[in-house]
């Protein structure tokens, strides 16, 4: 049975309101906060623009502690159904081949991680939302917010040739990397300019990655991870200037055969490998904090809040658990005073708790990123951290958090 939210003795619903939350966004992010807050009994909308299941751009690997997320929001059961692979270690290799392992175990009881696409994960989490109560809106774009004295009041949405507009107490922006709706607020024209970075990802067949291992290469200008998934794939995803990009044509191939496999341990284990799928791209800004309550009423989750360096492998996790957060202080919002809890309230109290949670790690990533991308540090900093595994657990486990 659901638990119905309470103002006191009335209704959370906000008489103005078709729904408590609308969400944007039907990736981990916001299929989590979704999930949490319809089964503590909240009206939710989520919008999302794609058709599920579809491909995305991500490394794919799914960190040992997003268990524990999944079986909180029911639905670790329908993963494993999935068959990912069992991912036990982590290994970075300089470009000389010099490498250094973190074991899954230093995360997680289990000891494992997952290799598992983003179209079966994805699909699973927001079908889940479904199950849990959320109305989830496919092929539907966010075309506006809905302001009203100067507070987001829910959205305009665009579905076919038809325009719709649905109210709630509270909007969610978890769009990812794209911002669409903080965006929206400032109206400003972008300013055409060049993405010094350029990912990539595609679906390989035929690697020689080693069994139950994520290996992640250094190379000039960037680095990039190979896993096994399911059905005997591999992933591939990879960052590359966006001067080495323009050298080789733009031609995601070039750019792995030329570019990545400058990476000696690369050379070997994409040597006979070929494409399963098309290559995904996408240009990057940056990574780091954005606003994360950028005006009353709304509030950003995942890579809508931040983006955290993909190397570290907790970017799903990241994305599980702000959307978690995410739904506890909502949650703890709309059970409280409404005379006394306003939306700039909620925006002020969500901030404090995201920094409170992600503030350290994404600290640490910030200097980890200049050895990741300055020419020869990467090979430094392998190979003094070869030498204590102590040194390396305690700073892996600094990429890292528990809510």
């Amino acid at each position: 049975m659901r638990k119905e939210l309470l103002f006191g003795a009335t209704s959370i619903m906000d008489r103005r309101s078709d729904y408590d939350v609308i969400i944007a966004g039907g990736g981990p992010a916001g299929a989590s906060a979704a999930t949490h807050l319809a089964m503590r009994g909240a009206r939710v909308l989520l919008l999302e623009q794609k058709k599920f299941p579809r491909t995305k751009l991500c490394g794919e690997f799914i960190s040992p502690e997003c268990a524990l997320h999944f079986d909180r929001l029911g639905v670790k059961d329908q993963m494993f159904a999935a068959r990912p692979s069992s991912l036990r270690e982590t290994v970075f290799y300089s470009r000389t081949g010099r490498h250094v392992s973190v074991p899954s175990s230093w995360f997680s009881s289990s000891g494992v991680a997952l290799g598992l696409s983003r179209a079966e994960m994805d699909e699973r989490l927001l079908r889940r939302a479904t199950a849990a109560g959320t109305q989830v809106l496919e092929q539907a774009s966010v075309s506006n917010l809905v302001i009203d004295d100067k507070q987001v009041r829910g959205v305009k949405v665009k579905q076919s040739d038809r325009e719709s507009t649905y109210r709630a107490a509270i909007t969610v922006d978890a769009t990812g990397r794209a911002r669409a709706l903080a965006k929206q607020l400032t109206r400003r024209k972008s300013q055409h300019r060049k993405r010094p970075m350029i990912a990539f990802k595609a679906h390989l067949e035929r690697t020689e990655v080693a069994a139950e291992a994520c290996e992640i290469y250094f190379y000039r200008g960037g680095y990039g991870g190979l896993s096994s998934i399911e059905a005997g794939l591999s992933n591939l995803c990879f960052i590359a200037s966006a001067r080495d990009v323009r050298a080789c044509g733009a031609d995601a191939d070039r750019v792995m055969r030329e570019v990545v496999c400058e990476n000696q341990r690369a050379q070997i284990t994409l040597r006979s490998a070929s494409l399963h799928s098309e290559w995904l791209a996408v240009s990057l800004e940056g990574f780091g904090y954005h606003d994360v309550a950028p005006a009353p009423g709304l509030l950003a989750v995942g890579d809508a809040a931040s983006f955290i360096d993909p190397f570290t492998g907790s970017g799903m996790l990241m994305a599980l658990e702000s959307g978690e957060l995410a739904a506890n202080t909502i949650e703890a919002h709309l059970n409280g005073n409404a005379q006394s809890a306003s939306l700039d309230d909620l925006g002020v109290k969500y901030s404090a708790d995201y920094r409170r949670v992600f503030a350290s790690r994404l600290t640490v990533c910030s200097f980890l990123r200049r050895a990741a991308f300055v020419p020869g540090l990467a090979e430094t900093a392998i190979r003094l951290f070869a030498g204590s595994a102590g040194l390396r657990r305690r700073l892996a486990r600094a990429t890292r958090g528990t809510m």
